[in-house]
């Protein structure tokens, strides 16, 4: 199996063991950071710096002033963090290592993009902004994300691109100092408060035969069992007694569009920008009303779409299973020539944040069975020198 680690420019650029010692994993790629939002991330390898701050989302790479002339909304240049062509240095050092470098490009969650430009964000039913989370139906922020997907993916040396974030974010985010999780919303209130009603939302509805502040004073009432902590939660189940089937329905497929037509759109410009052969993956979940980093869609049309899906295996590789049966589907009933998606399970291998190193060979193996054809490893950078050398030998095994 084709096996790629995550990195950062910063994990590269500035040690010059770097390159090497990535490729000594055993890995036959990297997919590298090239638009990313705001972190803080240790370095514990690198020679100048144990702690990297990244302040805002933005670009790791020169912009082209040309593309963004006059455009309402634009990429931020990254500060001290990832100066220059942070992108390019790195990603020429782990290409002379032997590596073939993908670009990692994450789209709809930009706090800075919210915090200047509020309109941008997604409006929640009692009227709180998320401004980490621009809103995927606004004209201008669908304009911008579709000119960055072009940008960022298709630096100079890439051989693909990961769209991380391109669809829906909601209210789930690890944002700083996070105080959220005193009350368990569960799948329904996290999708009842990620509805957005911003003015182009409530339009949205309008098109799908719902009156906006009547289903906005129905969001509200339904999650009011959810604060009282009384509300059972069954999935899309729950989503459907709490605000009614036929709303819950229109809801959803007035969203599915938004983000279906964006991913289209955002692919076919990747797409117009690269050399031939380039491959475009999306960080998705098989579950379209889901929210967030992976992107929720449906299986059949993202797999239309994009050559192949990255999906969340840590923990269990279930969320494969329906990218992998519609994969084998569209294979038996059709002769288009497209050949077969690429699955790739992404594994978390940083002990410290719930990754398991020391079983990924069986994870690998898990995630095989169930129709992965490709690993993605996070993070290389990230991750300890113990962490680093189960993976190690878990490649080799393999």
């Amino acid at each position: 199996m084709k096996t790629s680690a995550f990195v950062y420019p910063w994990d590269v650029v500035g040690d010059p063991d770097a390159a090497r010692r990535i490729a000594g994993l055993g890995v036959q790629q990297v997919t590298l950071a090239a638009a990313y939002h705001s972190t803080r991330a240790l370095t514990p390898r690198h020679p100048r710096h144990r702690v990297v701050t990244a302040e805002h989302a933005s670009v790791l790479y020169p912009v082209d002033e040309q593309r963004w002339a006059g455009a309402e909304l634009r990429p931020y240049a990254a500060g001290d963090w990832a100066p220059g062509d942070a992108w390019g240095e790195a990603a020429a050092a782990l290409a002379d290592a032997g590596l073939e470098v993908h670009t990692w490009v994450v789209l709809a969650h930009n706090s800075r993009l919210g915090a200047e430009h509020p309109d941008t964000s997604v409006v929640n039913a009692y009227g709180d902004r998320y401004p980490w989370a621009p809103c995927i139906a606004r004209p201008a922020t669908r304009a911008y994300l579709v000119a960055l997907a072009a940008e960022a993916a298709t630096r100079p040396g890439a051989r693909g691109t990961e769209l991380e974030s391109l669809g829906w974010y909601g209210l789930a985010h690890l944002h700083a100092h996070d105080k959220t999780g005193g009350v368990g919303l569960g799948e329904a209130g996290q999708y009842l408060m990620s509805l957005c009603f911003c003015p182009d939302c409530r339009s949205g509805y309008a098109r799908h035969g719902l009156d906006a502040d009547e289903l906005r004073h129905s969001v509200r009432a339904a999650l009011e069992p959810v604060w009282r902590g009384e509300a059972a939660d069954d999935g899309w189940g729950s989503v459907e007694k709490l605000l009614g089937a036929a709303p819950a329905a229109a809801t959803r497929a007035y969203r599915d569009a938004t983000a279906r037509s964006l991913q289209e759109a955002a692919v076919a410009a990747v797409r117009e920008a690269a050399p031939a052969g380039f491959q475009v993956l999306l960080h998705a979940d098989p579950v379209s009303y889901h929210c967030g980093a992976n992107a929720g869609v449906d299986p059949a049309h993202i797999l239309a779409v994009a050559d192949g899906v990255v999906v969340p295996c840590t923990g269990g590789a279930g969320l494969l299973k329906p990218f992998a049966e519609e994969d084998a589907q569209h294979e038996q009933d059709t002769q288009d020539g497209r050949g077969r998606a690429v699955l790739a399970a992404n594994l978390t291998v940083v002990r410290g944040m719930g990754g398991s190193p020391h079983t990924l060979a069986a994870d690998a193996r898990a995630a095989r069975e169930l129709g992965a054809s490709e690993l993605r490893l996070y993070h290389a950078g990230l991750a300890s020198d113990a962490d680093l050398g189960l993976v190690t030998a878990a490649l080799a095994e393999l």
